[in-house]
This record gives structure tokens, C-alpha cells and sequence, in this order.
């Protein structure tokens, strides 16, 4: 990748604004070891990071970004509050020609703080003042209530797994929303499979199949098999339920309008009283740092599209065109996953250089 002299001009004019907030500077290797990605997000990640095979360390990738390595370096040396900035390549494979970049320059910075709502906060701050007078939209959401408002379904834990699982593909999660809820049909594929099985004995179906069935066991299959079994004979979300889900996903106004309607829906689903909670001590962090939040624009699907660590607050940063110039948000577990036993609530973002440099050019 070139970098233009005004892109890398730009990024170390964000990257001495980051440092001076008291952040320290990190860097992370362009080559990372693919294991952790992988245990992560699972084989979907390879669809979007260059994966290569070293002789000596196993399975490596391209930095897909900086955030996981960051987080891996903090955990090591333990879960106090401290802030880092950055600034460096990334690489991210698109499924099509348009104006995401396969390679780009990214400046970055990363919270790691006890009080995780004025972190939401401090952070959304930052941003807005290092990119004001560029015209763009900022959005912001909350990934934490649907989650919750998912764990408060009445329903089996093996469908709010799959719920969750599929939080951050919208289609996929709607598809499964609409037949758990008995709003879809099953495809005449799922339903002829399902026949089979309440038909066949599963002793003789696992003899049938051998030991093995591609790369799975055939102790594999059997489970997979009562897993649908199981599937199949829960009851519908109930419908009050399921249409609270589907207006919570559909949900979009400005952010205290936004908090007046989750207040309102609260009481007939109590699991998303705490998130909403958090929600609320945001916005008035927010304004105290001078933030307008009746016209913060605040959807609950935002960020359901990007990586798959993020749990809680969300936001971006749009120009013109996609991509957004910056764009973060909060991830707590992942700081678990990756701590060994320690966790920290965390929260960070990045900007790309090169588009804060496009639209300066085109305002000058």
C-alpha cells in the first residue's frame, strides 16, 4: 500500500492528539498467530484476514486490526486501568470491489477503565472534537441490550445461543427470530430431515453413517441430530415477546427519545433494565462533556455488522460514503476471554487517516 504524504501527514497529527490525552504509545506485529483470531470468531474470520502458513509458528495472519493484540498485551501484564494509542496498517479481504480498502492506515485509541460509562463517554468525546468541522454523522447504538433483551427470552438456551451467535449477521438473525417465533415456515430440507430422524432409530442411523461423516464423528452427528430434535418440539417465542424483539431491532430516533421508548418497554421485558441503566448514565456523561444528546442519532442495530468482540456501546463516524472515517465501541468480554482468569471493562475506536485527509482536501 502507498500512503500519500498528506494521509501520513494526517495520521501523525491524530496519533500526537491521542498521546497527548496521556495515552501510551503502543505497536502491535503486522503478523499475528491466527489461533486467537480463530478461537474468537471461529473459521468465519478467514473469509476477511489473509491467512498464510509459517514453517515455524503455525498459522498466521495479516493484523486484521489492533484491538485484540492490544488487549492480549494488557491482560499479560495484568487489568489496570491504563490507555494506549496506535497507528499502522491493517488488512481486511472485501467480498467486492467498492471504497473499502483491502490494506489502509488506521490511528487508534483503547480505555481500559473501571468506570466503564465515562470511558463510553471520554472516548465518543474525543472523537467528536478530533474530526469537528469535517460535516460528518455521527450514530451511536448499544450491542448490550439486545443481548440482554435475547437473555431475557422464554425460550430454550439453545436458541438464545443461536441468537447470539448470529447477533452480528442481521439477516441470519432475523431468519432464525422469524422461526422461532413460528413467523417461517422450516425449508422442506430442514423438514424432511426432521421426519427422517422422528423415524429412524438413532443406534441404526449411527451404524448407518460409520465413524465418521466427512470431518465429524458420528457421535458428532448424533448429537447434531438431537440438537434439531429438540429444537423442533420447543414452543414459538410467544408472540408479545418475539414483536418486543422485533422493535427493539427496528428501534432509531435521537439518543433521549431513543431512552424514552426503552423505558417505556422496560417493564414488559425486565432483563434489559440494567443495560438500560447504562444506557442512561451514558447520555448524561455525554452531556456533561458537552455532547447534545436530543439530537444524537441512536439506533439498536448499529455496529451489528462489524467485528464480533463489541457488547455494549457503540458508534461511527460517517462521511459522504462508506466506509465511516471512525468507528468504535465497548468490549468487555473480550478482555475475559483473553485475561486468564482477570477482566477489565474496555472501550476504544479508530480513525482512518486517509479519509479525514480526503475530505480536508475537498473542503480546502
Amino acid at each position: 500500500m502507498t500512503v500519500t504524504p498528506e494521509t501520513r501527514a494526517e495520521a501523525e497529527a491524530l496519533f500526537a492528539a491521542l498521546c497527548a490525552t496521556g495515552a501510551a504509545p503502543v505497536e502491535a506485529d503486522i503478523l499475528q498467530p491466527a489461533g486467537t483470531l480463530l478461537d474468537l470468531y471461529g473459521e468465519d474470520i478467514r473469509a476477511r484476514a489473509y491467512v498464510t502458513q509459517d514453517p515455524l509458528q503455525g498459522e498466521m495472519v495479516l493484523r486484521p486490526d489492533f484491538t485484540v493484540p492490544v488487549v492480549q498485551a494488557h491482560m499479560a501484564g495484568g487489568a489496570e486501568p491504563a490507555r494506549y494509542c496506535y497507528r499502522g496498517e491493517v488488512f481486511r479481504k472485501q467480498d467486492h470491489l467498492g471504497p473499502r480498502a483491502h490494506e489502509y492506515l488506521q490511528v487508534g485509541y483503547e480505555v481500559f477503565d473501571r468506570d466503564a460509562v465515562a470511558a463510553d463517554a471520554e472516548v465518543f468525546a474525543l472523537f467528536a472534537r478530533l474530526l469537528d468541522g469535517l460535516g460528518l454523522k455521527a450514530l451511536t447504538g448499544d450491542i448490550g441490550i439486545l443481548l440482554a433483551a435475547i437473555e431475557g427470552l422464554a425460550t430454550t438456551p439453545r436458541r438464545k445461543a443461536a441468537l447470539r451467535r448470529h447477533v452480528w449477521r442481521p439477516r441470519r438473525f432475523r431468519a432464525l427470530l422469524d422461526r422461532f417465533a413460528g413467523r417461517a415456515p422450516l425449508p422442506d430440507s430442514r423438514r424432511a430431515l426432521l421426519e427422517r430422524l422422528r423415524g429412524s432409530d438413532m443406534a441404526a442411523l449411527m451404524a448407518e453413517a460409520g465413524p465418521q461423516i466427512g470431518l465429524r464423528s458420528a457421535e458428532d452427528v448424533a448429537e447434531r441430530a438431537a440438537a434439531l430434535l429438540e429444537d423442533a418440539e420447543a414452543p414459538a417465542i410467544a408472540a408479545p415477546e418475539a414483536a418486543l424483539i422485533y422493535d427493539l431491532i427496528g428501534l432509531a430516533a435521537p439518543a433521549d427519545a431513543a431512552l424514552l421508548h426503552l423505558r417505556g418497554i422496560q417493564p414488559l421485558m425486565p432483563a434489559i433494565a440494567p443495560a438500560v441503566d447504562r444506557f442512561d448514565a451514558r447520555l448524561a456523561a455525554l452531556r456533561a462533556r458537552g455532547i447534545d444528546t436530543a439530537t444524537l442519532p441512536f439506533e439498536a442495530s448499529h455496529g451489528r455488522t462489524t467485528l464480533e468482540y463489541y457488547d455494549g456501546f457503540v458508534f461511527s463516524f460517517q462521511g459522504p460514503e462508506a466506509p465511516p472515517v471512525a468507528s468504535g465501541g465497548r468490549y468487555d468480554a473480550l478482555t475475559a476471554i483473553l485475561g486468564q482468569g482477570r477482566s477489565i471493562p474496555a472501550v476504544g475506536g479508530i480513525i482512518r487517516p486517509a479519509l479525514v485527509a480526503a475530505l480536508k482536501r475537498g473542503r480546502a
